[in-house]
């Protein structure tokens, strides 16, 4: 699954990005200030939002409101020190739809995540994002040249889907290794050139119209 995840302390973000992927098999995008976190949930694709409570630039409960008034319809996870019940009605009330106390186990937290997901938020609406002649279907995660059908590794695919998600900002080698591979990962930095290359090859054969641009010395970005 895609979890947007909204958390200022960096130690337990670390930490939950690294379970969640780890133990749970999903792709997290984090964020530390709550002044992103609106605009990533409206024009993201996220099965989840993940939302602690206090953050920088604007708490959460406002950020859950707002999205319930914007017509948001997914999932809201709320993590919170705050454990009075009159804390926990503000929470759900302001549309969170479920409501986690820190310190929290990483066992409950992906309970409560399989039992949000299970429910029926909003219809499935396929997401498609088409650059020049490529079109990558962000739902079912297929990708076209044309009518023809591109087969990629799922590490292709979730390199592509990263570039996508971020595309006209240049994403460092590091970054693309952790959210890809994970810094506990035991690969090369060049595997990374190594997987841009093989998926360049995949979506444009030998021709010169890449997507993908490389920034010396930095990493890639995808042309927007």
């Amino acid at each position: 699954m895609n979890l947007l995840l909204a958390e200022d302390d960096v130690r337990l973000g670390e930490l939950v990005v690294h379970l969640l992927k780890k133990k749970g098999g999903h792709q997290v995008e984090w964020l530390t200030r709550g002044d992103d976190v609106f605009d990533y949930a409206m024009q993201g694709h996220y099965d989840l939002l993940i939302l602690d409570w206090m953050l920088p630039g604007e708490d959460g409960v406002s950020i859950a409101s707002r999205l319930r008034k914007e017509g948001y319809a997914g999932a809201i996870l709320m993590l919170t020190a705050k454990d009075a019940l009159q804390d926990r009605v503000m929470g759900l009330d302001a549309g969170a739809d479920d409501y986690l106390v820190k310190p929290f186990e990483v066992d409950e937290l992906l309970a409560r995540i399989r039992a949000l997901t299970r429910r029926n938020f909003a219809p499935i609406q396929e997401q498609i994002v088409v650059i020049h002649n490529i079109a990558i279907n962000l739902t079912n995660r297929t990708v076209f040249h044309g009518e023809q059908e591109i087969q990629l590794t799922p590490r292709e695919y979730q390199l592509l889907e990263l570039l996508i998600r971020n595309r006209g900002q240049v994403l460092s080698r590091e970054v693309i290794y952790d959210r890809i591979w994970g810094l506990d990962a035991d690969v090369s930095m060049k595997t990374i050139d190594a997987t841009v290359k093989l998926l360049r090859k995949k979506l444009h054969g030998n021709s010169e119209n890449d997507i993908i641009q490389s920034v010396r010395g930095v990493g890639y970005k995808l042309e927007i």
